[in-house]
């Protein structure tokens, strides 16, 4: 399906006219008439399709039903995003960071830009961050800078992603800004340069956003809740991982975060800003606006040493958002909301609690031993989710899995 070709009209007619045939009907008519009784089904959307070749699949015992999550998820991506950014205009080792770059790569980082920002609500999206953890520690680094260094201390949440904390740990270690963590944000914030949330947070919980007086409110936010959570406008800053924007897990990565922020904080913002205009003929034309990296201005007033963004991944996610659309957008994320629930409530029916009040697509379950509850789901080639610890395990849901997956989820515990 990756390699999915859109032959043109006169490219079929050249392919036909080479073997004699007329059109695409006079082909089908040479062959043998047995093949008019051939059951192959009904026809089935580019998703059916994979999932039903996936299941015949499974028989080799190599395909597993995912229900893992954590920050990396199992999304539907179609064919053709990865077949458009792969064109070797766009598949290329070259870093997008010089005034030079090809107007086609510039748009395509201005048009991620721009849906970001209606994603988040914020004024204005960088072109890209390395991962989500890296543009959490930079969100960081901007409100310190916002604050003009008077204050030195940051709140973070002890609900963000692991791999999130271990990224911020290291950075404000290195630039000197004390941590303190919190599992209840104190009516009093005015001493942090920042307050740092995860909505919904790493075990899935849907919080209610509260702008804190006299700081900066950074949210890590997944795009695909997004698409039906009330979009974080109280925030100063939103970042996050564009992976469910049509880039499969692979893994783990690479994967590429995005950092998105109103307009007043603009010139503290790292990486680098694609710009739209007019040129000199008056067409319009794509430029990089802002470059805050040291190579291009003054070393001191340089607010980040991020030297590229991820570009590909970038297009990839504008790529998907464009063929999606907002209301197939909407969609998955439905898909993934009711899938999640319903696994919950038969989990439920069979004494397996949920320790999450409301959730979008990832819950906390409980358990009387971790590893045994995962381990028999996996002989099943069910992938159960991701182990917290001895008792409680996290649990994923998506629009690719199906109903039949959670009935054999089911009746694997």
């Amino acid at each position: 399906m990756k390699n999915f070709i859109a032959h043109t009209e006169e490219t079929r007619q050249e392919m036909l006219n080479e073997i004699s045939c007329v059109s695409i009907e006079d082909l089908f008519k040479q062959l043998p008439v047995k093949f008019k009784d051939f059951n192959i089904g009904h026809p089935l959307s580019e998703m059916e399709t994979q999932k039903k070749v996936s299941s015949i699949a499974r028989k080799n015992g190599t395909e597993y039903a995912i229900f893992t999550g954590g920050g990396v998820y199992n999304k539907f991506i179609p064919a053709c995003v990865g077949y458009i950014a792969q064109r070797f205009e766009f598949l290329t080792a070259y870093t997008p960071y010089q005034p030079e770059v090809s107007q086609g790569t510039l748009q395509g980082i201005y048009e991620y830009q721009t849906m970001i920002s209606r994603l988040t609500g914020m004024d204005i999206a960088n072109a890209s961050m390395y991962d989500a953890a890296s543009a959490c520690a930079e969100a960081v680094l901007m409100a310190h800078r916002i604050a003009r260094g008077k204050k030195n201390k940051a709140l973070i949440s002890n609900n963000i992603n692991p791999e999130y904390k271990e990224v911020v740990k290291t950075y404000c270690w290195a630039q000197g800004i004390d941590i303190e963590w919190f599992n209840n944000l104190p009516d009093d914030c005015s001493d942090f340069c920042c307050v740092l949330i995860q909505n919904p947070d790493y075990y899935g919980e849907i919080k209610t956003l509260t702008k804190p007086a006299n700081t900066i409110l950074i949210v890590a936010a997944d795009p695909a809740a997004l698409a039906v959570l009330k979009p974080p406008i109280e925030a100063d800053i939103v970042i996050g991982d564009i992976q469910p924007l049509g880039s499969a897990m692979e893994f783990g990565g690479p994967h590429a975060g995005y950092l998105a922020c109103k307009e007043a904080y603009m010139r503290q913002m790292p990486g680098r800003l694609v710009g739209r205009t007019v040129d000199a003929e008056g067409h319009t034309a794509y430029t990089l606006t802002i470059q805050t990296r040291e190579q291009h201005i003054k070393r001191e007033k340089a607010t980040s040493n991020i030297c590229s963004n991820q570009s590909l991944i970038a297009l990839s996610a504008a790529l998907y958002l464009s063929l999606v659309g907002e209301k197939g957008f909407r969609q998955a994320s439905l898909l993934s909301a009711k899938h999640a629930h319903l696994l919950s409530d038969k989990l439920a029916l069979k004494g397996i609690k949920t320790l999450n009040k409301n959730f979008f697509n990832e819950f906390v379950i409980e358990v009387n031993n971790a590893d045994n509850f995962l381990s028999n789901l996996k002989q099943k080639n069910i992938l159960g989710g991701i182990k917290l610890d001895n008792n409680k395990i996290l649990v994923c849901a998506t629009e690719m899995n199906t109903e039949e997956e959670i009935t054999d989820y089911i009746s694997a515990v």
